[in-house]
């Protein structure tokens, strides 16, 4: 099937992204420049309080301010929705503040006005009564706390590998999840050597340069959202619910997204501006700030207890896990994280015996969603700093010891799932390729030493979910694609057009990827997980079967060749002139047996395995703590590249905003208060912070179930990036920070340490 042209490959080239020229230009529309007639800006009063029961908000002052439209609180949205509760696990999350607030920085009131700055001023003037209550900030502390966050929770019951969430009353537990495997107590009680270590990461921000935004529009019969998200159906799905009204009543439209790294999944302020367009029936917009952001979704902390048994050769024979993550007030998507995630505990390892527990906790602090990793970052920095640990105490090199546990091609992880297609061994070998590993390494000397790190990661990807896509061709040979995942800066508008072109033998430049609108593109899940190319890609492959197929009808129809007619000469000899069009639709879900609840076992838990391995070369300087990642090597499997130079800027994009969250990101807290809510005090990296050599590599492999041979790779240049440097500091000074971030502080502190010097706290 041809075009005027007959273009070579699709799949595997590099053109250059489509929206380029338009973000470049200043033309690429964002939510944030929409303005609407009439629209009303909102702008948001918050709690003072982490833990509180509300007994009164006055917001006298803030009406009596001129210009100002409307002052909304709780019971003003309970009014127009009985029961205001959205989240994609729990019913937890009131739109406004209801009863009790659970965190400093909730929103208790929305201010509306013409004017931005009048709405912010009168929003300052909002005070609220409380009466305190017992607040709780650890994820530890918060499984035998007696302060509970939640006393009743309401399971959603939307995704079906969440079906089984009900929580535990009178607890800090949104979700509990076991996996047995073998008999770990019995291997560890006949172990050659056992190995214990605990770690912990912090709160940090996905902080995309676009804010949260969301701007609702009240027709006559049909409510529209225009809204910077990641997952227009399940806004759309979401907003009906509450509303109590049928989907085609609600058009949820996403333009460009200058972000979102996990942050603009599900409902944010999309239920707040629907309800108070419909409550003053003004089209409404609430853009937050970069402070706002801290108040919104943070990344999960999480404190990780794994111990291992090890034989006198080196293999690991039994491992034991407990994993607890601070989820804040609300569970947006901490049970999916902590189950799926959860079950990755062990490692990419082959390890007979397993038992692991793994903790979604209700906290006082601000809600915890997925970012960048879902979790895997997590657990491989503890599992991976945990195997050099070993390696080191047992005088194995960490690379060996690596190569003697991996999982291999065939063999069940612990949750009994084959492992298919997830190239491990030839990530490692590659990594070991090209950090020289078996070459010998310049330490350096004086106050400033070097030293080098590994480290090895996988994920599941996030199954059971269906994306649905349209392929439209015109009769010119030129075609539309309708898919809801968003374009939020991975590329997916690209490799899309990239993997239908490949289909229909035309060029990618000849397809338009029409932006997500739920009212024009078919349902998609969410874009997050790295699972459009997987899951998208193959609904988007089949669509473009299904147009190339009822072209080729039609060419055969009209006795002509179909593989050599070209696409515009079929639509002339069938209506005589340029006229018409043929529409194919394809749709995908992948196969998925839930974990069994007692065991945790299931033998088909995800779709596909991602792969993601990192190596570091570092300074360290030994007067300050100060430490300087000179090279970075990133190794993923992707299976087969759509587009190789997407992939690359995936991977170091990936890598740098890890380093990020390793070296210095941590959001502080002061009895429950964020202490450092600017760019001014939470510094992400600079220029000058990033590594001088940075190199990525997305090694052969394929992918058997993706569209053609391909699969997902955002996130992993993330999962080994903090561990790496954790290895390659004890390799360069001999000593062990086991909590995130690793700063100049906490080396300088571990350097004291060691000598004999500790410094006081």
């Amino acid at each position: 099937m041809t075009s005027e042209r007959t273009p070579g490959p699709q799949v595997g080239r590099s053109p250059p992204r489509r929206e380029a020229r338009a973000k470049l230009s200043g033309r690429a529309p964002y939510v944030h420049d929409l303005v609407l007639p009439g629209m009303l800006h909102g702008k948001l009063a918050r709690s003072t309080r982490p833990h509180a029961r509300i007994r009164r908000i006055d917001t006298a002052a803030a009406r009596a301010i001129e210009g100002v439209h409307a002052v909304l609180t709780g019971d003003d949205i309970r009014q127009l929705i009985p029961q205001p509760y959205h989240g994609p696990a729990f019913h937890d999350q009131p739109i406004l503040a209801l009863d009790k607030v659970r965190y400093a920085g909730e929103p208790l009131a929305l201010v509306l006005a013409s004017d931005p700055h009048v709405a912010q001023t009168a929003a300052r003037l909002i005070e609220a009564e409380y009466e305190e209550l017992p607040a709780v900030y650890d994820e530890v502390e918060a499984m035998r706390s007696s302060a509970i966050v939640h006393d009743v929770l309401k399971p959603a019951g939307t995704f079906p590998d969440l079906k089984h969430l009900a929580g535990k009353r009178d607890t800090n537990v949104a979700l509990d999840f076991h996996l047995r495997r073998g008999n770990a107590a019995r291997a560890f009680e006949h172990a050659e050597h056992v190995f214990e270590h605990t770690f912990k990461t912090q709160q940090v921000l996905h902080l995309p340069l676009e804010p949260f935004v969301s701007v609702a529009d009240p027709g006559e019969r049909q409510l529209t959202l225009h809204t910077a998200s990641q997952s227009p159906s399940f806004v759309r799905i979401e907003i009906a619910r509450l509303l109590g009204w049928p989907e085609n009543r609600v058009r949820v439209q996403v333009p460009f997204l200058g972000g979102g790294f996990g942050a603009k999944v599900y409902v944010k302020l999309e239920a707040l501006v629907a309800a108070a367009a419909l409550i003053v029936r003004r089209p409404v917009k609430v853009a937050l700030t970069m402070e706002e952001q801290f108040y919104t979704l943070t990344k999960h902390a999480a404190t990780l207890r794994i111990k291992s048994a090890v034989d006198a050769e080196g293999r690991i024979s039994a491992r034991e896990c407990e994993v607890w993550w601070n989820g804040g007030a609300y569970a947006d998507i901490g049970p999916r994280i902590t189950q799926k995630s959860g079950f990755t505990a062990p490692g990419p390892y082959d390890i007979e015996h397993v038992s692991i527990d793994s903790y979604a906790l209700y906290t006082n602090l601000p809600p915890a969603g997925a970012l960048r990793g879902f979790g895997i970052p997590q657990l491989v920095w503890a599992y991976e700093s945990h195997a050099d640990m070993i390696a080191r105490a047992l005088s194995i090199d960490p690379l060996a010891f690596r190569r003697k546990n991996l999982l291999r091609e065939g063999r069940a992880q612990a949750t009994g799932t084959l492992m298919r297609d997830a190239a491990l061994d030839t990530v490692l070998e590659r990594l070991a390729q090209r950090m020289r590993w078996d070459e010998p390494f310049e330490r350096g000397s004086g106050s400033v030493r070097r030293g080098r790190g590994i480290g090895i990661g996988f994920k599941a990807s996030i199954s059971p979910t269906t994306s649905v896509a349209i392929v439209s061709v015109s009769a010119d040979g030129s075609c539309h694609l309708l898919c809801s995942t968003v374009d939020m800066g991975q590329g997916s508008d690209t490799a899309m057009a990239q993997i239908a072109a490949e289909v229909l033998g035309i060029a990618a430049e000849d397809i338009t990827v029409v932006h997500p609108d739920t009212d024009v593109t078919p349902f998609d899940m969410a874009t997050l997980g790295s699972r459009s190319t997987y899951h998208m890609g193959n609904a988007v492959k089949r669509a473009a079967e299904d147009a190339r197929d009822r072209l080729f009808a039609l060419a055969a129809e009209l006795g002509l060749a179909p593989e050599t007619t070209p696409i515009p000469e079929i639509f002339r000899r069938k209506y005589g002139m340029q006229a018409g069009n043929v529409v194919g639709q394809g749709s995908f879900v992948p196969s998925y047996i839930p974990t069994d609840h007692a065991s945790g076992q299931s033998s088909d838990v995800t779709p596909f395995w991602m792969v993601g391995a990192t190596g570091v070369e570092i300074e360290v300087d030994t007067e300050t703590g100060q430490v300087k990642v000179t090279r970075l090597v990133n190794l993923a499997d992707a299976g087969r590249t759509v587009n190789p130079a997407i992939v690359d800027t995936q991977l170091s994009g990936a890598a740098i905003m890890q380093l990020g969250f390793t070296l210095f990101e941590q959001i502080e807290f002061r009895s429950g208060q964020v202490a450092n809510a600017s760019l001014a005090d939470y510094k992400i990296p600079g220029m000058h912070d990033l590594p001088p050599l940075i190199e990525n590599e997305a090694v052969t492999a394929h992918e058997h179930g993706g569209p053609f041979g391909a699969k997902g790779v955002g996130e992993s240049g993330t999962f080994a990036v903090s561990p790496a440097i954790a290895n390659a500091i004890e390799d360069a000074v001999g000593v062990r920070v086991t909590a995130l971030p690793i700063t100049a502080e906490a080396v300088y502190r571990a350097l004291r340490a060691s000598r004999g010097e500790p410094l006081a706290q």
